[in-house]
């Protein structure tokens, strides 16, 4: 697939057919082979019932509270924010072959993403109080970040985090990729090749953000004279696909950026490398934006 901005950004559902649907990625239309997202919502007292097949799941509550029938428990609940910008999110991972309905305690949104395993592991869940929450970067590179799934979780092969970008600054900067495997000679992980997605909320409706993605000569897509180099305006429940290359991001002032990423790939693992054109940034981070954390962090 040649990539261009018109299929890196996937924008909000504008179907009548399926009210309750906010957006929806599906590795065919994506172009590449694990990840599957949903971001939909429910009304209080409706449900939406899934099967995982042969595949490992996860679900994100972004706004509202539920309950979680499945084949392999059952979860109450489920979910404690108003909304993303008003404190961390909570995960409930659910093996393949999982059956299960979410029911709406009170109305609000969720997040379903799903990849393919050949593994077996038990449920989990991590609750918003559990979640590592901190601040990284400097200066206006200063980013919230929410490891609701992180490298170590008792998963096969997903990843998600949580990153809040205040008016004007930047995140995922210096610019980072992992599109290729690569291991050191002691068997370190110091890339690997991922899928991801940015699912976008912005915390007032107009308000939006711009994302680059863009390939280096290492780059797979690259090598193959398919070479990426976007700018890509994301809104409020759009998604930027990054199927390889560098994906830098800035929040348009005056508005702060939300976005869920989703990872799955190589490794259980979130291993990247800089572009070293502008790793020196680092270097110049005088403080911690003092906007940041957005709201308390659990200890």
């Amino acid at each position: 697939m040649q990539y261009m901005n018109d299929n890196l950004y996937v924008p909000a559902n504008a179907s009548s057919e399926d009210d309750d649907l906010i957006l929806s990625i599906a590795p065919q239309d994506a172009g590449w082979e694990l990840i599957s997202f949903q971001a939909r919502r429910l009304n209080q007292g409706q449900s939406w019932s899934f099967a995982c097949g042969q595949n490992e799941l996860v679900i994100v509550n972004l706004s509202g509270t539920y309950t979680i029938e499945a084949n392999c428990g059952r979860w109450t609940n489920f979910g404690d924010r108003e909304n993303v910008f008003q404190g961390a999110g909570s995960a409930l991972y659910l093996p393949r072959r999982s059956e299960f309905t979410v029911i709406a305690e009170t109305g609000g949104e969720y997040a379903v993403a799903w990849v393919p395993t050949d593994q077996d592991n038990p449920p989990w869940l991590i609750t918003s109080d559990q979640v590592p929450v901190s601040v990284r970067g400097g200066d206006n590179v200063s980013r919230q970040i929410n490891d609701l799934l992180p490298p170590g979780s008792p998963v096969h092969r997903l990843v998600l985090v949580e990153v809040y970008t205040p008016s004007g600054n930047w995140s995922s900067y210096p610019p980072h990729k992992h599109d290729v495997h690569i291991e050191g000679k002691d068997g370190t992980l110091i890339e690997a090749d991922l899928e991801e997605i940015y699912f976008y909320k912005i915390d007032k409706s107009e308000g939006y953000a711009y994302q680059r993605v863009y390939t280096d000569h290492n780059s797979p897509l690259h090598q193959a004279g398919k070479p990426i180099d976007a700018l890509i305006r994301a809104e409020d429940n759009s998604a930027v696909l990054v199927p390889e290359g560098y994906h830098p991001v800035v929040s348009a002032p005056g508005y702060t950026t939300y976005y869920l990423n989703v990872l799955a790939g190589s490794a259980q693992s979130l291993a990247n490398q800089d572009d070293p054109n502008f790793s020196w940034v680092k270097d110049t981070y005088q403080q911690v934006d003092p906007r940041l954390p957005l709201y308390s962090i659990q200890s």
